[in-house]
């Protein structure tokens, strides 16, 4: 038996004698002679005045002669307490005893209000420790609970994506997805049309894990819904996100582009709402990149709004390269961002396209950040191409 367990029986022993009652042999918790009576339930406030006192005092306090505006005080003497125990460990109130009046009526002596008080200086770090343990217990399982909701985000996140890329006589078509550690919301999708034309999605939604998953999943199922019915891109945007306003969680919204390619003609008709330019790589004499703008917001804002439309015809030798802003807005040791022009600069610099595109540009990517870079966001990058020879 320890020194504490001795010295809490000969406290117990020492009361029920003075009570005129037999001592139990453990605790009275468990004596069947001694009455058993319910603690109070008290309801304490954070911002009570109480506590702030508890915290700043040694020893045990009398309620009886506390002076304090206090919605806890006032509970504590409409049920009976006498005395109050804190339990302070390192400057910070843990818990609080709290006891009623002795059964034989008689006051609590100095010698019980000691032992009380050496009680609670032995009980206070015991209970210290037991709140870190079960602290420690809800964050293990809190992070097993994120980990589990990012497992099943990513599992969503790769069964949507496609498995295999268009063939399109004339043309090449690369993808590349890399996600981050944390499961974010980028998608990309390419969409079978009539008359052999070609649709294709990339977007990134805004939050991570399951959310920004099943966030994902509805606006892909909405897009390839709207275009198998709409011709236009910006209708389908338009279509989409007067759906998807109405259901989205809040502040969240859908970053997203869509294009539809004529392989005939080379026609790329194309609507952004709100996502990244793409990057058109030029051949000849005017070589270089540049953006292809279209106005329009994100998806799932506000209702009622329109897209703006545009159109350019691929010729052969040139290319589109379509991405998320992972790969732009990826840091390097210093936190300089890699940035749009450095993007736009190397996309035009770069005189062939597809895979070997992206195999530069990651390439670049990895110089820029060094070793032991964390990504930082996932990264997506779909390019079209149509060569000079097919």
């Amino acid at each position: 038996m320890t020194t504490q367990t001795k010295n809490r029986m000969r406290f117990w022993q020492d009361l029920f004698k003075r009570d005129g009652r037999k001592a139990p042999e453990e605790t009275p918790a468990v004596a069947d002679d001694v009455p058993r009576q319910a603690a109070p339930e008290l309801d304490i406030a954070p911002n009570d005045p109480i506590l702030a006192y508890l915290a700043s005092v040694s020893g045990v306090v009398e309620v009886e002669k506390l002076d304090l505006d206090s919605p806890a005080l006032r509970q504590m003497r409409e049920a009976g307490v006498k005395l109050l125990v804190p339990l302070v460990s390192q400057g910070e109130l843990i818990g609080l005893l709290n006891l009623g009046p002795r059964l034989s009526q008689q006051e609590y002596s100095a010698d019980d209000r000691k032992l009380l008080s050496d009680l609670a200086t032995q009980t206070a770090p015991a209970v210290r420790v037991a709140q870190l343990v079960r602290q420690q217990q809800q964050e293990a399982k809190e992070r097993e609970r994120i980990e589990q909701e990012l497992r099943i985000a990513r599992l969503i996140q790769q069964t949507l994506l496609p498995k295999t890329l268009p063939e399109l006589p004339g043309y090449e078509v690369a993808a590349y997805y890399q996600p981050a550690r944390e499961v974010g919301g980028d998608f990309y999708d390419f969409l079978e049309l009539e008359d052999g034309r070609l649709g294709l999605v990339i977007g990134d939604v805004t939050d991570k894990g399951v959310p920004a998953a099943l966030v994902m999943a509805t606006t892909r199922t909405m897009l390839r819904a709207a275009a198998q019915r709409l011709d236009s891109p910006g209708e389908v945007l338009k279509r989409v996100n007067d759906v998807l306003v109405l259901d989205i969680p809040p502040n969240m919204f859908v970053t997203c582009l869509y294009a539809i390619l004529d392989p005939e003609s080379g026609r790329l008709v194309y609507a952004n709402a709100g996502h990244d330019l793409p990057y058109r790589r030029r051949a000849g004499r005017s070589e270089g990149a540049e953006e292809l703008r279209a106005r329009g917001m994100p998806l799932g804002l506000m209702p009622g709004m329109g897209y703006e439309e545009k159109e350019i015809v691929l010729e052969r030798g040139e290319g589109v390269l379509f991405y998320s802003d992972g790969l732009v807005e990826a840091h390097d040791p210093r936190r300089d961002m890699f940035g749009f022009p450095r993007l736009q600069g190397l996309v035009g610099a770069q005189r062939s396209g597809g895979s070997s595109l992206i195999t530069f540009l990651l390439s670049e990517l990895r110089r820029f950040t060094g070793e032991g870079w964390e990504q930082e966001d996932d990264i997506t990058l779909v390019t079209l191409d149509r060569p000079e020879e097919s």
